[in-house]
């Protein structure tokens, strides 16, 4: 197949975090597949644009064997709400043009995914000139949570939006959803049938993980980045808004064990502000880490003890599954969660750590000293269940595999 990967936050490929369509299209590639990506030039945790795209409004690129299209995205993206809605806007600008006057030859479909919700813009234009059907691909209810995380709170576009949503869910040809709390609210409040929605989850990407983690040192990695003899709680992912990683410093500030460090790599719009916060509160056990290549960040998660999965304490996200759940139980982590909802119900199923209530920091302090204090083999119990469970059900090659096959008995049939 042919297919046409609309996705602003598509990564580069030294940047951790959300990968989830770079591991996809790589298994795509490796079968023949022929893939072509829109993205954006700043990625949503970059703090500022490579050299190579300042002053060009599209750059093509090949990367690990994928043509990718990288668009302007405005750099008033990591500012503030006006910038960021801006920042939508100029890739709608950017992507549409290169997609309808810069691609050549006929797709197979176009696969769009969103958050941000205004990607589908470009999908539908591109649909309209060249006649292609569109997958519309929801990996958050939007705009449900930027109002509810009090990011959008402008009427006029909150109306903008909900119009589009239900536009765009109209004009899809198939709509992917990341958890079965999306298809609930699909069908039941949206009134979308169900013969069009296809449930492809996260996943976790065993094979990267896998090809480290037998023959890793983990004693040696702790020594070289000055974590000997310390009990390890990491993050890997965004520093934004809706993450509200402030919690986790509250919790540095409660914890007594001087054994236990937090280690938060990534990067994002709150990053300056939490280091900042961090410094007032003289946290020493706190340690910073710019966003690096996944297989980097998954070293740091292989030479911790626990993985964090936090969120605000908002409705939307219960409906979600967080991606970096994913990636620590491929490397056997057991999981400290601050998210309810469906990402609670899955921890607690495959039993591979605990949940905590986001924003109530006693009940996380009392996590982490808990799971600090465990044995451990209590601790390697929780890691391997997480571990069998994802690769039963989570396993990013099959599911890649799947996706295609959905897409072409539905689609082509």
């Amino acid at each position: 197949m042919k297919i046409l990967l609309i996705h602003q936050y598509f990564k580069e490929a030294d940047v951790v975090g959300g990968a989830r369509f770079n591991e996809m299209t790589k298994v795509w590639n490796n079968l023949g597949h022929d893939i072509t990506v829109l993205a954006g030039d700043l990625d949503g945790q970059s703090k500022e644009k490579k050299e190579e795209y300042k002053n060009n409004f599209i750059v093509k690129k090949d990367q690990d064997g994928i043509v990718v299209w990288r668009c302007n995205v405005s750099e008033s993206y990591n500012k503030n709400f006006s910038g960021r809605l801006w920042g939508y806007f100029s890739f709608v600008f950017s992507s549409s043009y290169a997609g309808i006057f810069k691609l050549k030859g006929n797709f197979d479909v176009i696969l769009v995914t969103s958050p941000p919700l205004f990607v589908g813009i470009t999908a539908y234009l591109i649909s309209l000139f060249k006649k292609i059907p569109i997958v519309f691909e929801v990996r958050d209810l939007w705009p449900e949570s930027a109002i509810d995380t009090g990011v959008l709170k402008n009427k006029h576009i909150i109306k903008l939006a909900f119009w589009f949503e239900k536009f765009i869910y109209k004009k899809a040809d198939l709509i992917n959803v990341l958890t079965p709390a999306f298809e609930k609210i699909i069908i039941e409040e949206k009134k979308i049938k169900k013969d069009k929605i296809l449930f492809i989850p996260n996943a976790a990407d065993f094979d990267m993980a896998d090809s480290f983690l037998n023959e890793f040192n983990i004693e040696k990695f702790k020594e070289e980045h000055g974590l000997t003899n310390k009990f390890i709680f990491t993050y890997i992912g965004a520093h934004g808004v809706a993450n509200d990683l402030q919690q986790i410093l509250e919790v540095a500030a409660r914890v007594e064990n001087e054994k236990i460090v937090f280690l938060l790599i990534g990067n994002g719009m709150k990053k300056n502000e939490l280091i900042e916060s961090s410094k007032n509160m003289e946290l020493v056990n706190v340690v910073f880490k710019d966003a690096m290549p996944k297989v980097e960040a998954l070293k740091f998660v292989a030479a911790s003890d626990v993985g964090i999965s936090v969120l605000k304490k908002v409705d939307a996200f219960k409906t979600i599954y967080s991606n970096k759940t994913f990636d620590y139980m491929s490397c056997k982590k057991p999981i400290l969660l601050a998210i309810d909802g469906v990402s609670r119900e899955l921890v607690e199923k495959a039993q591979c750590g605990i949940y905590v209530e986001p924003e109530n920091i006693n009940s996380m302090t009392k996590g982490v000293e808990y799971l600090a204090n465990l044995n451990t083999i209590d601790l390697a119990k929780m890691g391997n269940n997480g571990y069998d469970y994802a690769k039963v059900n989570f396993d990013r090659k099959k599911l890649a595999l799947k996706y295609i096959d959905e897409i072409k008995a539905k689609i082509y049939v």
